[in-house]
C-alpha cells in the first residue's frame, strides 16, 4: 500500500498513544509472531510491535518480514517498536486524509 506522507503523519499521530500489542522476543520473527500481528491489525489496523531483538540489523530483518506477511506497510520504527498499518476491507476504522490535500 503506498500512502502519502500526510497519510503517514496521520497515522503516527495516531499510534503516539498506543501501546505494543505484539512483542517478538529474543528468537525473533517466527509464523506464530506474524499470525498474532495478523490477528491483531484486522482488530485494530494500527499496531505498535516490540522487536527485543539484539542488532540493528537483526531488527530490521524482523520489521520487514512481519511486514511482508502480514501484507502491512511500517508507519515508522524508532529503536525497538514499529507501527503498522492495514486498512481494513470492510468498513475501515481508521480514516486517511486526501492523498491530493497533501
Amino acid at each position: 500500500m503506498n500512502l502519502t506522507q500526510n497519510q503517514k503523519k496521520h497515522l503516527r499521530g495516531l499510534a503516539h498513544a498506543l501501546h505494543p500489542v505484539v512483542m517478538v522476543g529474543q528468537h525473533g520473527f517466527s509464523p506464530a509472531v506474524a499470525k498474532e500481528l495478523d490477528i491483531a491489525l484486522a482488530a485494530h489496523e494500527l499496531v505498535k510491535v516490540s522487536v527485543r531483538v539484539g542488532e540493528r540489523d537483526a531488527r530490521e530483518l524482523v520489521f520487514t518480514e512481519l511486514a511482508q506477511h502480514t501484507s502491512s506497510t511500517v508507519i515508522q520504527r524508532i529503536g525497538n517498536i514499529g507501527v503498522y498499518y492495514r486498512p481494513r476491507k470492510d468498513q475501515p476504522r481508521i480514516v486517511l486524509p486526501d492523498a491530493a490535500s497533501a
